[in-house]
Order: structure tokens, then sequence, then C-alpha cells
């Protein structure tokens, strides 16, 4: 989901934080929480002195946990996004963690993975990577893999490594 309207669907609060930072942290309500309505999932923010950079990093931290945790299932014969495609070229996956387009792909791949029963094989060959390549891919942000072999694990299977 694009910032914008996952916005409209969120509550804002601002408060204090503590800790290191100057007196600027400490006189300033610069850490963001934002709240999910439909879902009640929420991403923080309170590292940075500016409330503008807490609230960029807060909506990140959101929107990887809707990735994390809502599963929508993939159009049979569909083929992978137009943005999963940009990023995986001849079976290599070319994304930073940090990026912005991260829990977008990270959402896709999990997606795949749900719809595969924990496969990362089949998930891998859907979306035109290699194996190892999802697995690293799901590597980068820890709950992803714990996820993925927990999935796994209910089903007998043994865990990716």
């Amino acid at each position: 989901m694009e910032v914008e309207p996952l916005l409209e669907q969120c509550e804002r609060s601002h408060f204090r934080t503590r800790g290191p930072g100057g007196q600027h942290r400490n006189k300033v309500d610069s850490g963001v929480e934002l709240v999910h309505r439909p879902s009640g999932l929420s991403g923080m923010a309170t590292e940075r002195r500016s409330q503008e950079e807490n609230h960029r990093v807060a909506i990140f931290r959101l929107r990887v946990n809707l990735a994390l945790e809502i599963r929508t299932a993939p159009t049979p014969g569909a083929e992978p996004s137009e943005l999963w495609r940009s990023r995986c070229k001849g079976g290599r996956l070319f994304i930073n963690p940090q990026h912005h387009d991260f829990p977008a792909m990270l959402a896709e791949a999990l997606d795949h993975l749900a719809a595969v029963n924990g496969d990362p094989k089949r998930a891998a060959l859907w979306l035109g990577c290699t194996m190892s390549q999802l697995v690293r891919f799901l590597k980068d942000e820890p709950r992803a893999i714990a996820w993925l072999n927990e999935h796994r694990q209910r089903q007998g299977l043994h865990p990716m490594r």
C-alpha cells in the first residue's frame, strides 16, 4: 500500500522521548507512533531528534509489520508484480532492506510462500528468483525467516537456515 492511503487509515500520536539526544529531544514531542486502525498493527520511532524523521521511520516500520502479518492470496496464473520483476534480474534480487520498496516485496514473497505451504523452492520458481536468493531476502528481516520456519515447523518440515 502506498503511503498516503495508508496514513488515512492510521491514528498518529506524538510523545516525548527520553535518553540521549540533547535538550531538543527532551523538550519536543519527537517520538511518533502510527496505529493502523483496520489491523491494530503499529509502527513507532523515537531514535531521531526530528519528528519528521521519526514519522518516516514509523511509516516504514508499520509497512514492514503489515507485510509480516497480513496475507493476500495471489491470483492463480498471475505473474509477479512489476515491482518484483524490476528488482529481480537473472534470478537475483536487488533490494536494500532499508529501501522504500522492501515492505511491498516482503509482502509479495510471504504471500507466495503461504500459497505454496512454505515451500521456498516453489515460491522462488514462481517469483523468478533462486531459492537461495529468496531465503537470503527473507533473512534481511529476521521476523520473516522466523515466520517461514514456524510455518514449515507446523508442517513437520525442517527450518531454512
